[in-house]
């Protein structure tokens, strides 16, 4: 087992934002509807990104678990299987057919295969997952450094997020913004700890939990990483994301950072 420096100040930051991390997890159906609430809820999160960049640093390390410490059931959050034509198509084949589409603000858009990514070096790490309804799980994964398909495509100056744009539809939305999508900025990108996992506790990562790619943002909550990945684009602002927070749950009351 290891334990970067900066995890006791981690457990010191999370019980310090107690507070801000209750408003946040309450930042869904009945107080989504309070303007009031939620410019309370964007001031909490803005300070919860601020102070934990500022205190573990933009590189410190999530926990890391030994082999022993893997969850024996790993419960699975959000879609459990997208089940359209399209991706049940892809599945049938154990998706040699997918295809990741990397465009937006960058010099060399790009249109990888998993064949493709797996053959880019990879990273494994064993680490927990906290989802925002209470529950924790610890698995191990094994994917890219999104951090080296970045370099690849050379992200243009004037972006500063990624937008993750995926297979899942989750409500049948008028405004498009029923299918699934989320962002991260090119800082928590950049961390050495997100990853675009493939394969999960040494097999090729299941359905249930993403398949055929999904990403890993080890120091923020579970919602933002984005499950059945198909496209990835940087861009400069929210303003043509769903409608503008952001992400999915992000535009139906969540905070964009789930820091943890």
């Amino acid at each position: 087992m290891t334990k970067p420096a900066g995890v006791d100040r981690r457990r010191w930051l999370q019980r310090a934002l107690a507070l801000a991390g209750g408003l946040a997890l309450s930042a869904c159906d009945r107080v989504a509807q309070s303007d009031r609430v939620n410019s309370t809820l964007d001031v909490a999160e803005g300070w919860t990104q601020h102070v934990q960049r500022l205190l573990l640093g933009r590189q410190a390390l999530a926990r890391e678990y030994s082999e022993s410490d893997i969850s024996e059931e790993f419960r699975a959050n959000g879609t459990t299987n997208p089940d359209t034509d399209e991706y049940n198509h892809l599945a049938q084949d154990h998706f040699a057919n997918w295809r990741l589409t990397v465009g937006g603000l960058v010099q060399r858009p790009l249109s990888l295969s998993l064949a493709d990514l797996r053959r880019m070096p990879a990273r494994t790490q064993i680490t927990r997952h906290d989802c925002v309804e209470g529950w924790s799980c610890i698995g191990k994964w094994t994917g890219t450094r999104l951090s080296a398909l970045l370099n690849l495509v050379q992200v243009k100056p004037g972006a500063k997020y990624l937008a993750f744009y995926c297979a899942d539809t989750l409500e049948l939305a008028l405004d498009g913004t029923g299918q699934y999508y989320e962002s991260i900025d090119l800082i928590d990108a950049m961390h050495p700890q997100t990853i675009l996992a493939y394969d999960m506790n040494d097999r090729p990562l299941p359905v249930a939990h993403g398949a055929p790619l999904r990403l890993r943002l080890e120091r923020q909550l579970g919602y933002k990483m984005a499950k059945y990945i198909m496209r990835i684009d940087a861009i400069e602002n929210f303003s043509g994301l769903g409608r503008g927070k952001g992400g999915y749950w992000e535009d139906r009351g969540y905070q964009w950072y789930a820091g943890i």
